[in-house]
């Protein structure tokens, strides 16, 4: 098992920051390069350049992504169990023909 490590040093947005993580250091750089990616982006986009705006914009978007990820389980969980019901229901009745 993991512990927690000494610290990775990443940067996002040009500002540096010592993280500490149970995950694996290469996983911690993804996760930092991503949210620099998306601030960067909605920088571009917004045409603003203050870090905490774009910080809070990023989670904004990070927390959209994970609800409509969210919802999307919900509803494949949802239509594989009601699969598998029909396939119960439809291996019972073929049980209890050949029985």
């Amino acid at each position: 098992m993991a512990g927690k490590s000494e610290g990775i040093r990443v940067q996002i947005y040009d500002q540096y920051y010592q993280l500490r993580s149970d995950t694996n250091e290469k996983y911690t750089r993804e996760l930092a390069q991503s949210v620099d990616s998306v601030m960067r982006t909605i920088g571009e986009k917004t045409k603003t350049y203050d870090s905490l705006r774009l910080a809070v914009l990023a989670a904004l978007h990070f927390a959209d992504e994970c609800e409509r990820l969210r919802e999307r389980h919900d509803e494949l969980s949802a239509r594989v169990s009601e699969r598998s019901r029909e396939l119960g229901r439809a291996l019972d009745a073929a049980m209890k023909k050949a029985g």
